[in-house]
């Protein structure tokens, strides 16, 4: 278990650097000057050139890229070049606003597409086995930014059950008030997904040689499908969460910017339209770090409950 831990660090560890490296280039392949929307079109050439000269881009770009990651080995981000502030400060300002809303909305697409899928392959072939189908294969297919439109005009606006914008005045109960409707319109979709995972795979188990001798022993159904199916066929479950994380995390950007909540994706946006890149590289740093540790942990954990993964690697 140990040598398959430090396989999978070793393997998030070069991800990550990978894929920094290739984020870092093409952000400074994006057409226009980043000096000149920072300073406007009237800073002298003199202004201009120091402040080139402070952002590195005066370096060729792969000297950028190494200096950056060696900032980042020592835990630095750098600064904002627009409030002269630590982006490290900056980015887990926002940070748990996003995470918060991550985990909330893949929670309850857990509470309900388990249950959904485990129904649907109980009565394999039944009506509710089909309105499953059908609703799962409609929440996959509805966008995240369309969801979240059209349930700030619903629960919002014209039912005025939920707050729509921003994420409270401070206190437990606001902050959850408001976090609804944005961790609904994340998760919706995977409750769909959640839903047609969990059907598929308990159908494949059934079939197998220990669900057939555990019904010849006359154990009773729901021992076998929640002892004997249902445990296994949660494993595929918990990879595609850790991915989840990570997918969650750039659909959280149209959330953000839709009920105007502060956030890591919203951070990105601003970042990116303002061409701030040290706000930027610094905000994709930390989500593709969340991304490798959310499937990293899936993977272990994955490991831990079947030692058959562990002898395959």
């Amino acid at each position: 278990m140990l040598l398959y831990f430090l396989k999978r660090i070793v393997l998030g560890v070069v991800i990550v650097v990978i894929a920094v490296s290739l984020l870092y280039a093409m952000i400074h392949l994006v057409p226009g000057d980043p000096v000149k929307t920072i300073l406007g079109p009237r800073a002298s050439p003199e202004i201009q050139a120091q402040i080139r000269e402070k952002m590195g881009l005066n370096d060729p770009l792969p000297l950028q890229i190494v200096k950056f990651l060696g900032n980042v080995a020592t835990g630095d981000l750098g600064e904002d070049v627009f409030k002269r502030k630590s982006v490290n400060t900056i980015v887990f300002e926002q940070l748990p606003h996003t995470i918060y809303l991550v985990l909330a909305g893949i929670g309850w697409a857990l509470l309900i597409g388990i249950p959904l899928g485990c129904f649907a392959a109980v009565y394999q072939n039944s009506v509710l086995d089909r309105v499953v189908g059908i609703l799962s294969v409609s929440c996959i297919a509805i966008p995240t930014f369309l969801v979240a439109i059209y349930s700030v005009l619903l629960f919002a606006v014209t039912l005025k059950w939920l707050p729509a914008i921003g994420a409270g005045d401070g206190s437990l109960l606001s902050y959850v008030r408001h976090l609804i409707l944005p961790a609904f319109a994340v998760g919706l979709g995977w409750v769909g997904y959640l839903a047609r995972l969990i059907r598929a795979s308990m159908l494949e188990i059934m079939g197998e040689s220990h669900v057939r001798n555990a019904r010849a022993f006359g154990l009773k159904e729901r021992t076998i499908v929640f002892k004997y199916v249902l445990r296994l066929a949660v494993l595929p479950t918990i990879t595609l969460i850790g991915m989840g994380i990570g997918i969650l995390l750039s659909s959280a950007v149209f959330v953000e910017i839709v009920f105007a909540r502060p956030g890591i994706g919203r951070l990105i946006y601003d970042a990116v339209t303002s061409r701030n890149y040290p706000v930027v590289m610094g905000s994709v740093l930390v989500t593709t770090v969340l991304f490798v540790v959310s499937t990293t942990l899936a993977d272990l954990i994955n490991a831990m409950v079947d030692p058959r993964l562990r002898a395959r690697d």
